[in-house]
């Protein structure tokens, strides 16, 4: 990463201000501008976030966001309602309020002496998201987005479900986690004499958030409620959508470029859930160069020369030895003028007996495949965020707890770009059953690389709004869409395809344990084929790394992240342990704040009994100076019997090593059809 200390304008950061809301309600901002912008006014980014400017996102943004401002532009760092030393409280992802809040903090930036009047919104993940939509409300004042690792869909493509069914893996973790954010304490320094009232206010007002997604399990208003894929043309502002094939949310890169066509561009690299200047797995990217080229072009007027090269361009990913974590992923850099693109050519695969082939089998068997709750140990976290340990190691032993088809070794090397998807008919012996579909590249010493996967609630075949049960042994047609990637598979290589009626702890496990046939003679693999183009060799290269130089730390107690697998071969219970903290405990020496976050997440499981599945998540937070500290613990347990989702969550508030509130909340509701 270079530092650059010489930036074209002399930046001045004012580390607090209070933007008044038209209820009353104040939001905290911190602001980083050019010295002579009001006598030279400049165009604004906003980043408008839940997780602290103060303390929380301060290390990232000050390098970042001093860079922008280097260049010629207002950066604003907005708290949202109820969180840092906002006002208010925050009751949940992505309301309604936070919205409307963001229109009017849009209008009071345009009102700024230093303001030009043209606003940009920037974010990664919760910030990728609002931009989207507050874009699809149209201010007039916003006239572009640049959204990272963010979703279109709250319901399909979110940390509360997947396929329909329960993630297992993110819903309670991340709900754990969002309670201990609301439980930190705003800082005194900032806040005033009130900080200690409006902290215990937000701990006594606050209900953890995933009682209200397990009350939503069908896609209803709930969720199409800040979805802006209801409504695409909403949005008329130009989106840059980044994303990475090791993060959670890549999928909605491909769907927002199909559903906005040329006002709307997507890059795609190998990344995690990151920014793509400091990031694993590489290769980084000078990213703040390529945001400046799209502010600068939106926000300035000027031809950078951006907005005429191809709608996506996407990191053709080269295969690697199956590992936990990538630190850099081979590949080279393609492009495609628009999505979907017309250069995409479909190749179909038939299933046979245990058999991926060119032709159908019309005396093709029908094939069964019963629940292994193991399946899915191996298969890495959803979103990795560059911890060590979170992704995919070899498959083989998923593929051999699922039915596995393979094809001949390749003839010649293809590449992947896009959907593939599986077309099956198959029955169920339960009337609820999941499914999945896992393609994996066997290199011929064996080895199995998970290349992509897609998930369902086999009960959601149809819709995820009105979900139906299965007939047991009536056979029924399911399609299921594996996550969009870009992959090389090398001569030789064998294609795998990997059925399984459980996938933990993505998925919830279903009530009972089912078996499926699969009509093999009626069943097909579908692949996304991109012939290597020409043009991809004259692909205008990305500049390597850059950042304003960043806030002194000091480490108080480094930590690293984990993931084991401990099994008591006397029960068979297996529990899987996911151990992550973001740096720690450190100080920020600049504003002398001590913060640390840190969470564990143990998912256990018996296999044969689905209705053992259990995730536990215990979640700390910190806030202190010298002589005072305050911390919040979480313990959050979600189980389910036949009928119910059940939650049970404590936390504990302190304040110089002494309780003072404790709360303890114990929730279920009725299972719908998962």
């Amino acid at each position: 990463m270079k530092v650059v200390r010489d930036l074209p304008r002399t930046v001045r950061r004012i580390d607090h201000v209070w933007i008044p809301m038209s209820d009353g309600a104040r939001l905290g901002a911190r602001i980083w501008l050019p010295e002579d912008a009001e006598a030279d006014p400049v165009p604004a980014i906003l980043e408008y976030l839940p997780y602290r400017k103060g303390d929380g996102t301060a290390h990232r943004d000050e390098p970042r966001h001093a860079y922008f401002a280097g260049h010629g532009y207002a950066v604003l760092r907005v708290d949202l309602r109820g969180s840092g030393e906002s006002d208010g409280l925050l009751l949940d992802e992505y309301l309604p309020q936070e919205q409307e809040d963001a229109l009017e903090v849009l209008r009071w930036i345009a009102a700024q002496p230093w303001s030009t009047g043209a606003v940009g919104m920037f974010g990664i993940s919760w910030g990728g998201f609002n931009g989207l939509q507050v874009a699809a409300h149209a201010p007039p004042e916003l006239k572009t987005v640049i959204t990272v690792c963010s979703t279109d869909d709250r319901y399909a493509d979110d940390v509360h479900y997947r396929g329909g069914a329960v993630l297992a893996l993110e819903m309670l973790s991340w709900g754990a986690s969002m309670l201990s954010f609301n439980a930190i304490a705003p800082d005194p320094e900032v806040a005033g004499e009130g900080w200690r009232d409006a902290w215990l206010e937000r701990i006594d007002s606050v209900e953890p958030y995933e009682h209200e997604w397990l009350r939503h399990q069908r896609r209803d208003d709930y969720w199409k409620q800040g979805s802006v894929c209801e409504d695409f043309d909403a949005i008329r502002c130009p989106v840059y959508a980044i994303g990475g094939f090791a993060d959670g949310y890549s999928e909605a890169v491909f769907r927002i470029l199909a559903g906005m066509g040329d006002r709307a561009k997507g890059l795609l690299g190998p990344w995690s859930h990151s920014f793509p200047d400091s990031v694993e797995p590489g290769p980084a990217i000078g990213f703040l160069q390529e945001c400046l080229r799209w502010w600068d072009g939106w926000l300035k007027g000027e031809d950078t020369g951006i907005a005429g090269e191809p709608a996506l361009r996407v990191w053709m990913q080269e295969p690697v030895t199956p590992a936990a974590r990538q630190v850099e992923r081979p590949g080279r850099w393609v492009a495609e003028e628009g999505w979907p693109s017309p250069n995409i050519e479909e190749r179909r695969l038939w299933l046979g007996d245990g058999v991926l082939r060119e032709q159908a089998d019309q005396a093709g068997p029908r094939l069964h495949v019963g629940t292994d709750l193991l399946c899915g140990l191996d298969g890495g976290v959803w979103c990795a965020d560059g911890t060590h340990g979170e992704g995919a190691v070899d498959q083989r032993a998923d593929d051999g707890r699922a039915l596995s088809f393979d094809s001949a070794p390749l003839e010649d090397r293809i590449e992947l770009l896009g959907n593939a998807r599986v077309e099956l008919v198959l029955e169920s012996d339960r009337p609820v059953a999941q499914l999945a579909a896992r393609l994996c590249d066997v290199a011929p010493d064996g080895t199995s690389l998970l290349v992509t996967r897609g998930v369902l609630n086999l009960t959601h075949r149809d819709s995820h709004e009105h979900p139906e049960p299965l007939v047991p042994g009536e056979p029924t047609r399911v399609v299921v869409e594996l996550d969009g990637i870009a992959e090389a598979i090398p001569a030789g290589h064998r294609l795998r395809l990997a059925l399984s009626p459980a996938y933990w702890p993505w998925l919830w496990p279903a009530p009972e344990l089912a078996t499926l046939a699969v009509h093999t003679a009626e069943s097909a693999l579908v692949l996304p084929v991109r012939p290597p183009r020409a043009e991809d060799e004259e692909l205008r290269p990305f500049d390597e790394p850059e950042h304003a130089p960043g806030l002194e730390e000091e480490t108080l107690e480094p930590v690293e992240g984990s993931r084991s697998v401990t099994r008591d071969f006397a029960s068979g219970r297996t529990e899987l342990v996911f151990d992550w903290a973001a740096g720690g405990r450190y100080r920020l020496v600049e504003f002398g704040l001590q913060t640390g976050y840190w969470t564990k997440t143990t998912y256990s499981i018996v296999p044969g009994d689905p209705l053992s599945a259990e995730v536990r998540c215990e979640a700390a937070t910190e806030l202190g100076r010298d002589g005072w500290l305050t911390r919040a613990e979480i313990t959050s347990v979600m189980d389910a019997d036949a009928e119910r989702f059940r939650v049970r969550t404590e936390l504990e508030a302190f304040e110089d090593g002494e309780r003072v509130r404790v709360r303890e909340w114990t929730f279920e509701t009725p299972r719908d059809l998962g």
